[in-house]
């Protein structure tokens, strides 16, 4: 057995691990990533960043790296398959980009590297133990002393079930395939190109759904399917393929002809939410934390959230530098944007209609969406953009996102790279805290404000300029 010590233990090195190993390791603390698959996939799995997780990696100087892996700008988001605008949010990235998880993944894993920190793959935590000083984990011939655990370990984490945390939420009766199938030739009547949700996906006879994406490759698409009533006896199944050339079938006639079934998961409709984030010194993340029907495209995002609210939570803590129960903060923000995920997932899910009655509802929503307040607040929910944290400051920038915006060099987003606080004043005002970079700004983007203090995650503290206590 080899001894290990570390501050933090991540297990899981999927995109919600890989951006909070990013995270501690440029607060530098020491972290060791256990991941059980010995190498990546390779597997596309999501296939999307909303604005809000675009604006997350641009924060920390990644989004370029994932533009070059990227294979699409999408100009809009859904909700329920009804397109949705993001144009009305102060945003500079008010799209989707198109990019496979695999290639997420991979551009988190390089920048991991850089700052030191390689995966030990072929590692699986199998059991913990915490005591008021720390937490002591299993992972093969590995046992490692570490200060905090956090469970990024997926929908069927060990470490929460380890934890005996209660993981409840509405179980549903349906269930979904996706696959990414390359064709022999396109598809009669198949789009070539991913520019927008419209006509994306379809209904095929009540309850059922599919969609079609157009990937990197020539005549490769995401074949995503389903049927809302009834789901098989064993959702673990491997998807056959006569399930895949079925729904083809459906969706483009018989003459559409498969030349490869790449990949292939089946997915429930069922919502689960873990009762707690935390407990001692373990925390979960991402769908450590919640799980849902992969409505909107916001799964991923939500952890790589997750990841970005905790990591300076938990190096602050670390570092002897946080205030009295901020690492507690983790959960009392980020559990409630998940309930509200998961809220919003169960309302499009009601949306995709199983009787002439629900027809109707859909109709008279695509007719609501027209309306540009009930678009504003939709893409809002779907791209995180509106989310706002509680403070006690009772300005309504307070908790809320800094949007970025143009400086005399650069961009404000450029001042946050190294995961520092950032007052943005105006006026010339000493730091009020050595963690703060001051910037001077001719102007903000809220005009009755004369300063603001952001946190690392680009959160508005207060537009007071002082130090939390």
């Amino acid at each position: 057995m080899t001894e290990l010590t570390a501050e933090v233990v991540i297990a899981g090195a999927g995109p919600t691990g890989l951006m909070l190993a990013n995270e501690l390791a440029l607060a530098g603390v020491d972290t060791v990533v256990l991941e059980r698959m010995h190498e990546r996939t390779g597997l596309s799995k999501a296939l999307n960043l909303q604005p809000r997780t675009a604006e997350v990696l641009d924060l920390r100087g990644l989004l370029g790296r994932a533009e070059d892996r990227s294979f699409a700008t999408v100009a809009d988001g859904h909700f329920a398959v009804i397109p949705v605008s993001y144009a009305g949010w102060n945003t500079r990235h008010p799209y989707q980009l198109g990019i496979p998880q695999a290639e997420v993944e991979a551009a988190l894993e390089e920048r991991l590297a850089e700052q030191g920190v390689k995966v030990r793959r072929g590692y699986e935590l199998t059991t913990f133990t915490q005591d008021a000083n720390g937490v002591t984990v299993t992972a093969g011939d590995l046992r490692i002393r570490a200060q905090y655990l956090v469970g990024c370990d997926g929908g069927r984490s060990t470490v929460r079930k380890a934890l005996n945390m209660p993981f409840e939420g509405i179980e549903g009766q349906g269930h979904g395939v996706a696959a990414d199938v390359r064709f022999t030739k396109t598809p009669p009547g198949a789009p070539t190109e991913w520019r927008s949700m419209t006509n994306m996906v379809t209904s095929q006879a009540p309850g059922k759904f599919i969609g079609v994406i157009p990937l990197a490759e020539p005549n490769l698409y995401r074949i995503s399917f389903g049927d809302r009533l009834n789901r098989p006896p064993n959702l673990r199944a491997e998807v056959t393929p006569d399930e895949v050339r079925t729904a083809v079938a459906e969706r483009f006639g018989p003459e559409a002809e498969i030349a490869e079934i790449r990949w292939a998961s089946r997915f429930s409709d069922d919502s689960r939410l873990a009762a707690n984030y935390k407990v001692g010194r373990v925390l979960l993340a991402g769908d450590a934390a919640h799980t849902h029907f992969p409505a909107g495209g916001q799964g991923l995002n939500l952890g790589i959230q997750d990841a970005m609210n905790l990591g300076w939570k938990l190096a602050a803590t670390i570092h002897n530098q946080a205030p009295a129960g901020l690492l507690e903060t983790y959960e009392s923000e980020r559990r409630p944007v998940a309930q509200q995920v998961l809220d919003n997932v169960a309302a499009q899910n009601a949306l995709i209609p199983t009787n002439p009655n629900q027809l109707a509802l859909r109709a008279l929503f695509r007719d609501l969406t027209a309306i540009p307040e009930v678009q504003h607040h939709l893409s809002g929910m779907v791209s995180g953009l509106n989310i706002k944290y509680a403070t006690e400051d009772p300005h309504p920038a307070a908790g809320t996102r800094l949007p970025d915006f143009p400086l005399p060099q650069g961009h404000a987003s450029t001042l946050f790279h190294k995961g520092n606080w950032v007052l943005l004043t105006k006026t010339p005002v000493p730091p009020p805290h050595t963690a703060v970079l001051v910037a001077q700004v001719p102007e903000l983007p809220w005009p009755d404000v004369e300063k603001v203090l952001v946190r690392p995650d680009g959160y508005v503290a207060n537009t007071t300029g002082v130090w939390p206590s």
